[in-house]
């Protein structure tokens, strides 16, 4: 009778591994896009991104040590990698300010609300990008170009990102370089540049299994097709804008996407659907995020009606 049954929140996995472990091996995959990103951003991308991962930290740290009166939980990396992933979703001349607000909203009302890590519904990171792409549009959609001026946090030269050119319909897929744009060199958020550098990652997570491949290929396969279907280019639509970042590492959140492979089949194939739906015909030229979060609000349906089948649990004959 001494020892009680301890309940803690998902994510649940059964193996030797920690949520700390999970939490720093997504970061390092996030190495070879963090040095794209200084690579072509500069002094500017050091700025966001430093100051979204100290306000994530800092903004944990204070509401879990002065409003939740418990154990500071920033160890795990989990503030570190919202806080990451947020500057990642933001150009590289963001006034710091705007960043600050970006980092407690996604730990505030992202995450720590919901009762801190494996609570949360939605992807605290994207919960603070949209609410800034809402909040402050004119400095969300002021895309610096990688390489002009990358050293000028301040005046940076900028344009408008692929996605942006042709739903304006200044820029045709035609008049795309591909090659560039998979290397880095296109204006976009800190981690819309560097294809190859994302697909680094994706490989290094699916070899050391922290994900598995349903999610980001379901996307990617879906945005895809769909594109096709519909007359567009299928790899400007799936190199451009955040549909990598978003598949490999905003989509695959542990807390927020299915447990199971076929829920995780129709979570992926739902989002592509919706990010083409978004950029085709919405009055956003990106939908990756919009897509994401929306998809995170079915997970619960999906997880309690796609299950799979109870061990031992024998088929009904009818």
């Amino acid at each position: 009778m001494n020892q009680l049954l301890t309940i803690s929140a998902s994510p649940h996995i059964h193996t030797s591994r920690t949520v700390s472990w999970c939490m720093w091996q997504v970061i390092v995959a996030l190495i070879p896009a963090l040095v794209c990103a200084f690579y072509f951003f500069g002094i500017g991308a050091a700025i966001v991104i430093v100051t979204s991962i100290l306000g994530c930290i800092a903004t944990e740290y204070f509401i879990t040590r002065y409003l939740l009166r418990a154990k500071p939980t920033i160890a795990n990396g989990s503030a570190i990698l919202t806080g990451l992933l947020l500057a990642f979703n933001l150009p590289s001349n963001l006034p710091v300010w705007i960043v600050l607000i970006g980092a407690v909203v996604a730990i505030g009302i992202g995450k720590m609300p919901f009762g801190g890590l494996g609570c949360n519904i939605f992807n605290p990171a994207l919960v603070g990008r949209v609410f800034l792409l809402i909040s402050f549009p004119a400095q969300m959609t002021t895309w610096p170009l990688p390489g002009e001026n990358a050293w000028n946090y301040v005046d940076a030269t900028t344009g408008a990102t692929i996605l942006g050119a042709m739903k304006l319909g200044e820029l045709s897929p035609d008049g795309i370089d591909l090659w560039a744009k998979a290397v880095g060199f296109a204006g976009g958020s800190l981690g819309e540049v560097g294809a190859v550098a994302l697909l680094l990652g994706l490989a290094y997570m699916l070899a050391r299994r922290i994900i598995s491949w349903h999610i980001p290929v379901s996307i990617i396969a879906t945005v895809a097709l769909f594109s096709w279907a519909i007359g567009a280019d299928p790899l400007v639509q799936v190199m451009s804008g955040g549909l990598l970042l978003g598949a490999i590492f905003m989509a695959t959140d542990y807390v927020t996407s299915p447990m199971c492979h076929r829920g995780m089949l129709i979570y992926g194939v739902m989002i592509g659907v919706i990010t083409v739906v978004i950029r085709q015909w919405g009055a956003y030229p990106e939908g990756m995020s919009f897509a994401i979060l929306i998809m995170n609000g079915f997970t619960p349906l999906i997880n309690r009606y796609i299950k799979p089948r109870r061990f031992g649990e024998r088929r009904s004959s009818i």
